[in-house]
């Protein structure tokens, strides 16, 4: 992966004349007046006005986020197409409503809870101008809130590595695993023709509700398309701060994450598209052996600590501390900063507080609640009737 990270250059950017036509979705459920800020940034975005359309759907949102998304239609009138689903359907429903209203080039996936910086969208679409073959493009996912907690701190190390190193290396070989709900591009006609399919995804007979974003990834790459990621294009996402949420959100990610690596085996070692592929069977090897041999070795060393714990338990730490070392050496070669140390601290939470979460993944695979988002049961939040100021992303 370091080789490949070395051969790793993003997209050049493009004159507007060349720029396609975009359509970003915006789905949102119980954002609250996050969504504001996050159109605002949308809007802000150094992008042909006329080639840019914002398409954002509330779906059916228990708290005052329609209220929110008016405003912004109040606030950037002619720029924005709002949608009220009147019921809650999941993420995937909402951003099928979405492609519906836009007849673009380029469909544009954005999370509620995310904002962009201004030259984001033009720097994503870049690679499909460079390329044809591309087919999804991932953006560079960093954390939003990162000074409101811990575990916001050691995610946004966590983040880097994830995206500045592993999906760069997977750029390299055209096989990028998952474009990123927070940000992704798509070409539109490809969508088009996997949207019946994507949509109406089931595993072990149940609606898949979660992961659609790396269920899309896997229809375009089993389409004979590449996945690229474009390090230039940068999103800010709100993380969890609470140990809980991030439970439910690892487990949401891991679940998916199994779904669609057995979905992958079924295309990745036939002549699935033109040029090399090796890339893209090794990148599913390694996941494979994450799944099978990774959590074998998971229980072997809770067996080990409960009969010995006073020696495995130092060693576990220990080697808590060398897993920690590639991210941290990685993050301080690309941003000079001591917040390196913190990649130390989450490997040792990983090991300690989160490898549960694969396992018992890997026993309740059909379980598909997406866990998240829920207000209180018989609450609503009140509705605000000030809106905020504007400001920067």
């Amino acid at each position: 992966r370091v080789v490949l990270l070395m051969k790793y250059r993003p997209a050049p950017l493009c004159p507007d004349e060349k720029l396609p036509t975009c359509g970003v979705i915006v789905p949102a459920y119980n954002e609250g007046c996050q969504v504001l800020d996050t159109l605002r940034s949308i809007a802000k975005s150094d992008y042909p006005r006329e080639r840019l359309k914002i398409v954002v759907i509330d779906d059916g949102s228990k708290d005052d986020t329609w209220f929110w998304i008016k405003q912004a239609v109040r606030e950037m009138p002619n720029r924005i197409t709002p949608i009220r689903l009147s019921r809650n359907q999941g993420k995937r429903r909402a951003l099928h409503a979405g492609f519906g209203q836009c007849t673009s080039d380029i469909f544009v996936t954005i999370d509620s809870d995310s904002q962009v910086e201004p030259q984001t969208i033009r720097c994503l679409v870049a690679p499909f101008i460079q390329n044809p073959n591309v087919g999804a493009v991932a953006g560079n996912v960093r954390i939003l809130n990162r000074n409101e907690g811990l575990i916001p701190r050691m995610l946004d190390v966590s983040f880097a590595f994830s995206f500045d190193f592993l999906r760069a290396s997977q750029s390299v070989v055209n096989t990028v695993m998952c474009s990123p709900g927070a940000l992704s591009a798509y070409r539109s006609d490809l969508v088009k023709e996997v949207l019946p399919q994507w949509v109406n995804q089931k595993f072990l007979g149940r609606p898949a509700n979660i992961g659609e974003d790396r269920a899309m990834t896997n229809m375009i790459l089993k389409l004979g398309y590449y996945v690229h990621f474009q390090s230039t294009a940068m999103v800010y996402t709100k993380a969890p701060t609470g140990y809980q949420a991030l439970c439910k959100m690892f487990l949401r990610w891991a679940r998916s994450n199994i779904r669609e690596t057995l979905v992958m085996t079924r295309f990745v070692f036939t002549h699935f598209r033109k040029g090399p592929m090796l890339g893209a069977r090794i990148n599913l090897m390694l996941s494979l052996m994450t799944l099978t041999l990774g959590q074998f070795m998971k229980l072997v060393l809770l067996g080990l600590i409960v009969s010995m714990p006073e020696m495995f338990g130092m060693r576990m730490l220990f080697g808590g501390v060398l897993t920690g070392i590639l991210p941290a050496l990685f993050f301080i070669s690309r941003y000079r900063n001591s917040d390196a140390l913190w990649a130390f601290a989450y490997s040792i939470f990983c090991i300690t507080g989160l490898s549960w979460i694969a396992l018992y993944a890997a026993i309740t695979p059909q379980k598909t609640g997406w866990l998240t988002r829920d207000l209180s049961p018989g609450k609503s939040q009140p509705l605000m009737f000030a809106p905020r100021p504007l400001e920067n992303p």
